[in-house]
């Protein structure tokens, strides 16, 4: 049992190295937003999907196509237009001629989702039908046409984006469809010391080379190790306190009371307790902390938690409703 123990560390110590390498590429041509990449990262090993929101030029593309350059792994970008239809992301049969027989036949043309790394780039300007086609293969990791299934690659993810500032022309995502991505990512702007940084290393003829440093296997044997790291009866009683509180039917909180129009679901405990794993993990520990649970709270709540018409009145987001459960949550000892 020991020396089963003793392997898994020292295993764990040789992916999360890897890791810390992955992060350094990454640093190489993305400037700052440390925050953002980590979650980024916490969602591919906790094997799910992310939204991210931020305002044009932040990098977000650049962001995924580094990533998807260090783990050396197929990485495609669909750009969601009003005209797109689902058969231009999960594929079209086509009819083929057999040239020795010269019978026709049809084959299945696979789409931009068979790779691994998926930029959805403005997924908000593309009708429901065509959001919806993606809903298959985040969930069960494979597509289905003309009746016939077909199993997508390992690991699979997808990074949605999305621009919170033009909403016109745009079709937003219904709450259920948002409730499929693990983490809702919120990009700021950057630092004075980090703009400036930026200016100075995008303006210049020098390129940075991206060496991959994760391989496809290790990414999968890293999303397996996640679901081995350990959590205490008492953080998982927390978790399950803090998603039922945030339900004004049955919450005794006042503040949900007031400002909280929808509850999360049972999906949100899940994600906060596998991203806590995650991250866990990628700082090389094998235990789950409070403070893992806590900073993961905020992207896993904020599109789950809806809040009334009053509180976006007031400026109320679900963040502040976030906060204020886990300041008035205890946990049991």
């Amino acid at each position: 049992m020991n020396t089963q123990l003793k392997e898994l560390e020292q295993e764990v110590d040789v992916l999360t190295g890897k890791l810390e390498a992955l992060r350094q590429e990454i640093a190489k041509v993305i400037i700052g937003q440390e925050d953002t990449i980590e979650q980024l990262l916490i969602t591919f090993l906790a094997r799910g999907h992310a939204l991210l929101e931020g305002v044009p030029g932040l990098a977000k593309t650049l962001m995924i196509r580094t990533l998807s350059q260090a783990v050396d792994l197929d990485f495609r970008r669909i750009q969601f237009t009003p005209d797109l239809m689902p058969s231009d992301i999960i594929g079209t049969e086509i009819l083929e001629e057999d040239h020795t027989t010269g019978k026709k036949f049809f084959e299945f043309n696979k789409g931009p989702i068979f790779a691994n790394i998926i930029l959805a780039d403005e997924i908000n300007r593309t009708p429901p039908k065509t959001q919806a086609a993606l809903l298959e293969a985040m969930q069960e990791f494979e597509v289905t046409y003309s009746g016939k299934t077909y199993a997508l690659d390992k690991p699979f993810f997808i990074l949605a984006t999305q621009n919170p500032i033009e909403q016109s022309g745009t079709f937003p995502l219904p709450e259920a469809q948002q409730d499929r991505f693990l983490l809702y990512i919120k990009i700021g702007y950057p630092t004075e010391a980090e703009e400036t940084h930026i200016l100075k290393n995008t303006t210049g003829s020098e390129n940075s080379k991206i060496n991959p440093v994760l391989t496809g296997k290790e990414i999968v044997r890293l999303q397996e190790l996640v679901r081995e790291v350990p959590i205490s009866d008492a953080l998982v009683g927390f978790v399950s306190k803090v998603v039922r509180a945030t339900r004004p039917e049955t919450s005794t909180n006042a503040y949900v009371k007031e400002w909280v129009g929808w509850g999360a679901g049972p999906r949100a405990g899940q994600a906060m307790i596998l991203t806590a794993k995650a991250r866990a993990l990628a700082q090389g520990r094998l235990s789950v902390t409070p403070d893992d649970l806590k900073t993961m709270a905020y992207p896993v709540l904020r599109h789950r938690i809806i809040v009334n018409f009053r509180a976006e009145a007031e400026g109320i987001t679900s963040d502040d409703v976030t906060r204020e459960l886990l300041k008035n949550t205890p946990i049991s000892t």
